[in-house]
């Protein structure tokens, strides 16, 4: 969301940063960038007022829930404002495969189209102008499983500026280098269940072969099913919220990241790659971040092959440094600012210049929107309860 924010500062667009949620004492002064912060309210025509008065030329909504509780708003005061769902991530794909681990049961597209999360999710980005998708996996999910147009969603991955050779010149060697990390909010389920396995799976077979290394445990949140995984004798330390995440990732020899589900990139994998950091993570982990580039180190699925490739990434030099260099070419052939941005406002500007057109192809979104859709059905729940 801050790089996106960036891009439109970069443009010289005025933002309103407008939020229901109670800020932390970790977020971010946004006041400080020049952005005004704006407390709305859930289920309230307060936002009617506002949204009204502002009229902005286009709304980004940051995540579908979102969407669901003012989308109706912004298209009722503000007609002509473009309107854009960032889904960070496919949510329903990510909580389908949560239930699937947990059920014991393989993931699939039937357990996918199951789940009401998916039908919400889907119907929100119908309802929108343009929605942004983070992954190559999800945006071909979407229009091959979805048969969502191509005209609604746009590839828009992390933005970040080319890892250049005088960058490069600043990391540790491998000789300068030690241990390994793991670092990812704990309000995220897949990165419990990620530190859970590395713990219970991973961990006591590699301390085996390296006797001196630790694993080092950073992150938001840390609850207590977390924190008592804390045991200094085998080599497995919580250390918790990271002041400087680009300096603990920096420092680190190798990021494990056994990511059993989840959904769009990973953060921690990026951040690997911008610190030179080789990793060893799964299948769901690498999804949709590499388009079959050779990965910043191992991706494997099975818990054994999991622990000798993560000894042997640690141990070989050669292989380290390989992976470092995939890393670097991931980071800049995919993510590269400049031009994902430049597509970004590009298509913005196409839907702008087209609006109405856009929204008459849009048949199936026009449709999600009109008010007699849901208004039988609650006018009915009325009378049946003025009756009562």
């Amino acid at each position: 969301m801050l790089q996106l924010i960036n891009q439109f500062l970069e443009r010289d667009y005025k933002i309103t940063f407008a939020s229901y949620a109670i800020k932390s004492e970790k977020a971010i002064d946004l006041n400080m960038l020049g952005i005004s912060e704006v407390s709305i309210e859930l289920n309230n025509t307060s936002f009617d007022v506002f949204i009204k008065n502002l009229q902005p030329e286009m709304v980004l909504f940051d995540r579908f829930m979102v969407e669901e509780q003012f989308g109706w708003r912004v298209a009722e005061n503000c007609p002509k404002a473009i309107r854009i769902l960032d889904t960070e991530d496919l949510h329903c794909l990510r909580k389908t495969r949560e239930i699937c681990l947990k059920s014991k049961v393989d993931f699939s597209i039937d357990e996918l189209l199951k789940q009401d999360i998916t039908k919400r999710e889907i119907v929100a980005i119908l309802r929108c102008d343009l929605s942004l998708i983070i992954s190559t996996f999800e945006i071909e999910l979407l229009k091959n499983t979805f048969k969502i147009k191509d005209s609604l969603l746009l590839y828009v991955p992390f933005l970040f500026d080319e890892i250049d050779e005088t960058h490069q010149h600043k990391w540790k060697n491998f000789e300068e280098r030690d241990h390994f990390i793991f670092i990812g909010n704990f309000y995220h389920k897949p990165n419990v269940d990620a530190v859970l396995t590395l713990k219970n799976k991973v961990w006591k077979e590699v301390r085996k072969q390296l006797p001196k290394a630790e694993m080092h445990i950073y992150g938001a949140y840390v609850n207590q099913q977390i924190q008592q995984l804390h045991n200094k004798n085998e080599g497995f330390i919580i250390k918790g919220f990271a002041e400087d995440a680009h300096k603990v990732v920096g420092n680190a020899k190798v990021v494990l990241a056994p990511i059993n589900f989840g959904a769009g990139i990973k953060g921690k994998l990026t951040e690997a790659m911008l610190c030179g950091t080789p990793s060893v993570t799964t299948s769901i982990g690498v999804e949709g971040m590499s388009n079959n580039l050779p990965w910043n180190g191992f991706v494997v699925d099975n818990y054994s092959e999991f622990v000798s490739k993560s000894v042997q990434l640690y141990s070989d030099k050669n292989i380290w440094e390989q992976s470092q260099k995939n890393g670097v070419e991931i980071i800049n052939s995919i993510y590269s600012k400049e031009k994902n941005g430049d597509l970004f406002f590009n298509k913005i500007e196409e839907i702008q210049y087209h609006l109405e057109n856009h929204r008459t192809n849009n048949f199936m979104g026009s449709l999600l929107r009109h008010q007699t859709l849901q208004a039988t059905k609650y006018m009915s729940k009325w009378i049946e309860a003025k009756n009562k």
